[in-house]
């Protein structure tokens, strides 16, 4: 591998990486980031966790005026969730650049501040296909000095019906620029949008979607009749750790999040009809110890980054080998070890793993399901329960308020607090399942800066 200081990046940038811990390139960075420090347009293909946000991160701060607080650069992705998590990223790898500012615009927000944040002046925008255009079509968005246009993740956006809006933004964008799409698959409806929207771009392919070496995958035969019985089986033979489970449709994710929560376990679901609130919520649950199984579905799940994950379990095959490659690249991310097990029923099930491993190129190890009484699952209880303060950055709260009325007079150790995270309307606390209670109980009935706020027990 090759290190950073190879690259011929403007004076500032290798902070970031620096502090990322970024100690040489991973196979897509040493191949993509020359050509695209050097403005070409780019095709990538490439693994989840491989590295690919560092690429168009590092392209489009290359590039940037600072001085200029206009929208040079535009990122556009499937979902709110990895919005969020790429903003976060482009601010990382800017900490060196002095007044960069990138702006995530989506859905489920309220549009206003949005607005009033790029009239104040941003260099980046990284947001959905949806938000954005409308931005665009009522002129609180322009794009007229823009320098990049980077599409993440661009079959899932497609594949989410978001192909009218992404040629809506593409017509706004001027010419000359840098385009730079990412794409795992390679349909002809992404190869139509390349050749639509770039100019003779060069691709790169990282060499595999799923590294054997990390991954350990295996399928567990069972029936239609005893799957329930062999997932909560599978989850007692591993050790309680962050788990992914993958369903095929909402009413699956509901039913199987529902069945584990009987059995004891601390689970929760992500799908597309819960509310932009709800889903936060969701995410940073998992995120800060307090629960340890996600049931999400395909398309809710794309974009997830849980750094911790270890399990994914794909509770029914997809007939999609390739939607299979990214279930299980959800684990084993930046070279970490992880496992994916799937759930296999009868003869049709079973030609869609045939296919699976002819995709993959390898054979995926077999066992059958052993019967056994259905047992509970209070080992996978998660060790934090988390509480919701209706309050937030704009009420002028910082994280040491919080821990400070915990400690103080919550009468709540400083050890048992966990992770806490701000918004602006909202902050979520991680705290010790005894203590929870308690905590909830010391927050709701004292002040904070001179007001007193609700306080929910997740």
């Amino acid at each position: 591998m090759t290190s950073f200081t190879t690259l011929p990046l403007r004076p500032g940038l290798m902070l970031g990486i620096e502090r990322l811990g970024y100690l040489e390139m991973t196979e897509i960075q040493e191949h993509a980031l020359p050509d695209a420090l050097a403005g070409r347009d780019l095709v990538g293909h490439a693994r989840t966790g491989s590295g690919k946000t560092a690429v168009f991160g590092l392209a489009l701060l290359q590039q940037l005026e600072l001085a200029d607080r206009s929208v040079q650069s535009l990122v556009l992705c499937p979902t709110r969730e990895l919005a969020e998590q790429l903003t976060g990223a482009i601010r990382a790898l800017a900490v060196g650049l002095e007044g960069t500012r990138a702006l995530t615009v989506t859905g489920g927000a309220e549009v206003w501040p949005q607005r009033k944040a790029i009239e104040a002046g941003v260099h980046v925008v990284v947001g959905t296909p949806g938000r954005v255009l409308q931005h665009l079509e009522r002129g609180w968005l322009s794009l007229a000095k823009l320098r990049s246009l980077v599409l993440d993740e661009a079959d899932r956006m497609l594949d989410m019906g978001f192909e009218e809006e992404v040629s809506g933004i593409v017509s706004h964008a001027p010419e000359p620029r840098q385009t730079l799409l990412f794409s795992a698959t390679w349909p002809d409806k992404i190869a139509r949008l390349s050749a639509d929207i770039q100019s003779d771009p060069c691709v790169v392919r990282a060499e595999a979607l799923v590294d054997a070496q990390v991954l350990r995958q295996s399928a567990l035969l069972c029936t239609w009749e005893t799957r329930d019985d062999a997932l909560c089986g599978l989850l007692r033979s591993r050790q309680p750790t962050p788990t992914l489970v993958f369903c095929e449709t909402r009413a699956q994710c509901q039913e199987v999040s529902a069945l584990l929560r009987r059995k004891g376990a601390d689970a929760l679901e992500l799908h597309g009809d819960l509310e932009q609130r709800e889903r936060d919520e969701v995410l940073v649950r998992m995120r800060n110890g307090s629960a340890l199984i996600l049931v999400a579905t395909n398309v809710a799940a794309r974009g997830l980054d849980m750094a911790e994950l270890r399990l994914v379990i794909c509770y029914q095959l997809s007939a999609d080998p390739l939607v299979h490659v990214h279930r299980v690249g959800r684990t084993a991310r930046a070279e970490a070890e992880g496992e994916a097990v799937s759930l296999v029923a009868g003869a049709r099930e079973t030609r869609y793993l045939d296919a699976i491993e002819a995709h993959m190129g390898s054979p995926i190890p077999r066992t059958t399901w052993a019967e056994t009484a259905g047992a509970s699952l209070a080992g996978w209880s998660a060790p934090f329960r988390t509480l919701a303060v209706l309050g937030g950055r704009k009420d002028k709260l910082r994280a040491g308020d919080i821990l400070g009325a915990l400690t103080r007079d919550g009468g709540v150790e400083g050890e048992d607090v966990g992770k806490i995270v701000l918004t602006d309307q909202r902050i979520w606390v991680a705290v010790r399942r005894a203590v929870a209670p308690k905590a909830a109980r010391g927050l709701h009935n004292q002040r904070i800066k001179k007001k007193r706020f609700r306080v929910r027990l997740l």
